[in-house]
């Protein structure tokens, strides 16, 4: 049984209202001793991280490993190393695949290749219809044995309310979330980018926030109507995170997921028709970017997701219009959110790492987020000083596609543990 001593770093453990410099003992995978100056005689390896910080593993809700069916673009290998690259433990894969994670042996093929990586764990989410038609209810309750997590036809909004009343009320016997992307298609219509004046400039048809905020809505009063619990990926408009906060009040299940790209950026980004800043939702204006961040600042919005979408360089080198949606962002995403977020005074630290580790986690039913004794021994360690340059040729991801290219960030993963195995440790690049 392999002991492994996490020594001298400042521990950030949300759940359990810890942020103190405590040294972390991992045996047997799980969280065998929390406290100070912890014996190392009996240890197999200890990881110094003196003057780094330790925080229960990161976990992204929202990732595309593209396997099976687009191998080219990313595998579940190359995926997990990117993951753990990026400091996360563990990532929720979704289903959007060739063929479609919509039964249990894709279920089971993705977190067969994720054991045999070796990195971050995989967990996928399933379906909610049958090769995301929108049409027919997937099979759900194999899917979950089999180890699904939650369900979604993401990419693909649903756009049928009574398909989704139908799944949000089969949801009830399992209690795990459905996620929507919500997106009407009639309002996105030929809309390629947020309408505004960037738009109008190039000359591309827009896709407006309305089209986001109706489903929002919509499928926020489902969730009233069936008690289930609903999940909004990637939110993007103001109004949309005013809807779920006022439904949130009311005592409605809903949950809801910010992107890095979405608070950060605003439309303007496309510039000269950057098809690296093309995706869905698309990126809004200002005042959208300041309700996103207010929401993750007060709790109406939950946990932050990088919707990790690798797309093959011919792709996005098509027009705009015809390129396909989407970025990377597993590498990026904990240096983004701490430069932006925390040196900018929109969230304390322990409120980052609940917002990535601890929420999802809990949203997930997932065991980890925690690192009390006898929990999953999954840690992530930091350093909140090393300031570097996102370099699009150094990522583990098999795919380019970013608009952060040659960013100045701060903070980064410096080692990832999983299981009390240290997987991925930074060598100094």
């Amino acid at each position: 049984m392999k002991r492994l001593l996490i020594r001298g770093g400042r521990l950030v453990d949300p759940a359990n209202t810890v942020d103190e410099k405590l040294d972390v003992l991992l045996s047997g995978g799980k969280v065998a001793g929390v406290g100070k100056a912890i014996d190392a005689a009996e240890v197999d390896e200890v990881l110094d991280a003196t003057g780094k910080v330790v925080v229960p593993g990161l976990i992204d809700m929202h990732v595309h490993l593209r396997e099976p069916g687009r191998e080219d673009e990313e595998t579940v290998e190359s995926g997990c190393r990117a993951a753990a690259a990026g400091g996360f433990t563990a990532v929720a894969a979704m289903p959007n695949t060739e063929p479609v994670t919509d039964d249990q042996a894709t279920v089971g093929y993705i977190i067969r290749e994720a054991i045999r990586a070796g990195y971050s764990r995989v967990y996928p989410i399933g379906a909610i219809t049958r090769e995301i038609k929108g049409e027919n209810l997937a099979e759900m309750g194999s899917m979950l044995d089999a180890g699904a997590v939650a369900f979604t036809d993401d990419g693909h909004c649903l756009a049928s309310a009574e398909v989704l009343r139908k799944a949000m009320t089969y949801s009830l016997i399992f209690d795990v979330p459905i996620i929507q992307h919500c997106e009407d298609p009639e309002l996105v219509g030929d809309g390629v980018m947020n309408s505004g004046i960037t738009a109008t400039r190039l000359g591309l048809a827009g896709n407006p926030c309305e089209a986001e905020e109706v489903i929002v809505y919509r499928d926020c009063a489902l969730a009233r109507l069936t008690g289930a619990r609903f999940h909004v990926a990637h939110i993007s408009a103001a109004r949309s995170v005013d809807i779920v906060r006022n439904f949130k009040a009311e005592g409605v299940r809903v949950t809801a997921e910010a992107t890095p790209h979405h608070f950060i950026l605003t439309d303007e980004a496309v510039g000269d028709f950057d098809t690296n800043a093309k995706m869905a939702p698309p990126l809004r204006g200002a005042a959208d970017v300041v309700a996103v961040r207010k929401g993750l600042a007060d709790g109406t919005i939950d946990c932050i997701a990088s919707d990790h979408a690798p797309h093959h360089y011919d792709e996005k080198e098509a027009a705009f219009a015809n390129a396909p949606n989407g970025i990377v962002g597993l590498e990026t995403s904990f240096a983004l959110v701490y430069t932006e977020l925390v040196l900018g005074g929109v969230l304390d630290f322990s409120t980052l790492v609940r917002r990535m580790s601890t929420a999802p986690a809990r949203l997930l039913k997932l065991p980890g987020g925690s690192l009390a004794v006898g929990d999953q021994g999954d840690v992530t360690v930091l350093d909140l000083d090393i300031n570097w340059t996102i370099d699009k040729h150094k990522f583990y991801s098999k795919c380019r596609n970013t608009p952060f290219h040659g960013r100045q960030v701060t903070g980064r993963a410096v080692a990832t543990v999983v299981g009390g195995r240290v997987v991925w440790r930074r060598d100094g690049d």
